[in-house]
């Protein structure tokens, strides 16, 4: 059996590393990332799935899903890459308060669906991420303090095991594997569907404001403010942003679950600040949670490093103050905290997150900046050193580093057995894998 033998096995595309188009196919989202793939297959719907993992398993060969690229590793060498953007089904049962979605959409697609129903997901800060992708790595996002990780929201997975077999998954039916699909990453089935809980969002009050650099120390100050009184619906997020060939500029990135004049009152306090360039501040439709944040809607070379602080002190907001941005183009602060610090009885494997507070820095990974880019987060890094705990969330790992700082050592200890019953001749392979470097 050779790879060539995969043509006949799907009804969608397969390419391989001479043909026409490979190259862009097997492309991450973030460009600085290279997908050495044996093949790219396109699956045409579930039963390709079921096809795919049993061509792998009888040919020796791993199988990498992603379904749109995000998070991405690069640590694929030899492998057969997994998109499964055409199962793009979107169901919602409005009076269940959930949905069903195939592994191909993306978080968007939802919002638009659920958002008529005053309904939402919990969705992350980019609607172009995919559901299933978010999800199977925690997800946290804009109302994770009121609700926890949005892979906590998952009521049943449909899965194809490591030897083709279709599934599905729910808390009764398989609860190790229900626990360890729910944030513990992709390394134990390919997830061909999900259905998640939706939540209530009548209304929704958010927006950005900006402000020119010399009010940093002012908006930081609001920052701590709010935060330090902030009801689990409120989220906010500080951004010191140096856009290339632009101003220097600090913004507070805003979501509140809750009517528009209560969402006012919460945030009195940035009103004291003067000077703002633009302030979007309003009533926000739940289709419009992508915009706030403003992220790049199209895929871009970057290079990335987040750290889960645990505190913000006087002391740490001199240390980040201390240096210009140059030349990252965001240094953000995100509030965490709420239900994120306190998972329920059903929680998945991403467990608790005590920190209050996850720190991104984001810069350009274009060949003639990526060196400085990773100098200056570790630069960063270094200096906020007494309040850096060592874990991050799953989902914004970068390349580099591993699942285990993710995960607790009994968490990790349980998702590792997961895997070897489960999966033990590594027919699958996530982003950032639990065990085992594939085949």
């Amino acid at each position: 059996m050779t790879i060539n033998d995969l043509r006949g096995v799907l009804k969608g595309r397969v390419l391989l590393p001479d043909d026409d188009g490979f190259e862009q196919a097997a492309t991450a989202w973030n460009l600085t990332v290279r997908q050495p793939v044996a093949a790219v297959a396109e699956a045409a719907d579930a039963d390709d799935v079921v096809a795919l993992v049993r061509y792998a398993r009888r040919a020796g060969m791993t199988v990498t899903a992603q379904p749109s690229g995000h998070g991405a590793s690069g640590d694929v060498e030899g492998l057969i890459l997994l998109r499964t953007g055409l199962l793009n089904e979107v169901e919602v049962r409005a009076q269940e308060r959930v949905v069903r979605v195939g592994a191909g959409v993306k978080w968007g697609q939802v919002l638009v669906a659920a958002g008529p129903l005053g309904l939402t997901g919990l969705s992350g800060s980019a609607p172009g991420v995919s559901v299933a992708g978010y999800t199977l790595g925690g997800g946290v996002g804009w109302f994770s303090r009121k609700y926890g990780f949005a892979s906590d929201s998952v009521r049943a997975i449909d899965i194809v095991d490591a030897d083709g077999r279709p599934g599905r998954v729910t808390a009764e039916s398989d609860p190790e594997l229900f626990w360890a699909l729910r944030g513990g990453g992709g390394d134990f089935a390919v997830v061909t569907a999900l259905e998640l809980e939706l939540y209530p969002a009548p209304v929704l009050y958010g927006g950005r404001v900006i402000w020119p650099e010399h009010r940093t120390r002012e908006v930081y100050d609001a920052f701590l403010e709010i935060t330090a009184a902030a009801p689990r619906e409120l989220s906010v997020w500080i951004n010191r942003l140096q856009p290339p060939g632009a101003s220097p500029m600090v913004t507070l990135d805003l979501a509140y679950l809750g009517e528009a004049a209560q969402g006012e009152d919460l945030l009195a306090r940035i009103d004291k600040i003067e000077g703002a360039i633009s302030d979007s501040r309003g009533v926000v439709p739940v289709a419009g949670l992508g915009g706030i944040a403003a992220e790049p809607a199209d895929p871009a070379p970057s290079i990335a490093r987040a750290e889960l602080l645990t505190g913000l002190d006087a002391e740490a907001v001199e240390l980040l103050l201390a240096k210009p941005v140059e030349p990252l183009i965001n240094v953000q602060i995100r509030h965490l905290g709420g239900a994120l610090a306190e998972p329920g009885g059903g929680a998945g494997a991403s467990g608790a997150v005590a920190e209050p507070y996850l720190l991104g820095l984001v810069g350009l990974g274009l060949p003639h900046a990526a060196d400085t880019t990773r100098a200056k987060q570790a630069e960063v890094v270094a200096d906020l050193k007494a309040y850096i705990s060592g874990r991050k969330p799953y989902t914004v790992l970068s390349p580099g580093e591993t699942a285990a700082m993710s995960f607790s050592g009994s968490a990790l200890a349980r998702l590792r057995e997961i895997k070897r019953a489960r999966d033990p001749h590594n027919v699958f392979r996530a982003n950032y894998p639990v065990h085992g470097i594939g085949r």
